[in-house]
């Protein structure tokens, strides 16, 4: 009898034993299929709210320098308002992201987006070789150009009229380049329009800047005259080398706004024309 017990008992471990191994080696218990199953729903989740290399989740952080009136002005509150303003938030919204503005001056917004501190900038930056060799830029939102600026009482026509005068412009701006071409002498300032209202005010030759921004300040009468062109530009919204899928959705977002007439309509409301569409 006892030999039969033992015999028995000796049974039961082996097939206990078997039955533990089944379950270590095979790892396919209840509880591990459900933790994997798990696991790829919650990587699927993760990947669908992260397709854009953001600086805060959910939000469309970018720059401007809210001293570039009409594109970015400063309201009382502190707020920035204008053109670029409100297609940063159209742009924000076909994204399904919600638009943080961020004001910066002028000069330093491209190495704010070059090293992260800002998803875009949409600031009116002309598209160069220079700028494009630290920033990726968008097809372009509007077209616009570099124009002389100067008091109503000046002889001064043309660029090559300035051959060593006193021009201003605004920092890190392109229209710097286009006065090194004639003169050593420049001033610079952090708002092109400070530098049109100091023009008014009997300082510097001329002013070079973009033509709408003059246009803008006439209307308010700032005493100033617009002379000739000097070449016409794309601006266009930048954003760090490297965030493609960002890029991407922002060109179709541009797109969008531009079939369904919603860039247009932004620009009419401050220009009273449409500088979103190529010159013909």
């Amino acid at each position: 009898m006892k030999k039969w017990l033992l015999v028995l008992t000796l049974g039961l471990l082996m097939i206990f034993a078997a039955a533990c191994g089944s379950s270590e080696d095979g790892g396919e218990t209840e509880s591990d299929s459900g933790g994997e199953t798990s696991g790829d729903n919650g990587g699927e989740s993760t990947e669908a709210s992260s397709d854009y290399d953001l600086v805060e989740d959910g939000m469309f952080t970018y720059a401007a320098s809210g001293e570039f009136s009409p594109f970015s002005m400063t309201n009382a509150s502190g707020e920035m308002t204008g053109f670029d303003i409100d297609v940063a938030k159209a742009v924000a919204e076909e994204l399904g992201l919600e638009a943080n503005q961020q004001k910066q001056k002028f000069a330093s917004i491209v190495e704010g987006v070059k090293t992260g501190r800002f998803d875009a900038a949409v600031a009116s930056h002309t598209i160069t070789p220079e700028r494009s060799e630290q920033v990726d830029f968008s097809t372009p939102y509007y077209y616009s150009g570099a124009q002389v600026f100067t008091r109503p009482d000046s002889d001064i026509q043309s660029l090559e009229d300035l051959e060593g005068m006193e021009i201003a412009v605004s920092k890190g701006s392109t229209y710097s380049a286009f006065a090194e071409e004639v003169t050593d002498n420049i001033k610079t300032y952090d708002s092109d329009v400070v530098a049109l209202q100091s023009l008014a005010k009997g300082r510097h030759d001329a002013v070079i800047t973009d033509f709408l921004t003059g246009k803008e300040a006439m209307q308010k009468d700032l005493e100033i005259e617009a002379k000739d062109m000097i070449e016409r530009s794309e601006q266009a919204i930048a954003v760090a080398k490297g965030n493609e899928k960002l890029l991407e959705d922002i060109n179709a977002a541009l797109e969008t706004l531009r079939e369904d007439g919603t860039l247009a309509d932004i620009s009419d409301e401050y220009f009273g024309d449409d500088i979103t569409s190529v010159p013909e």
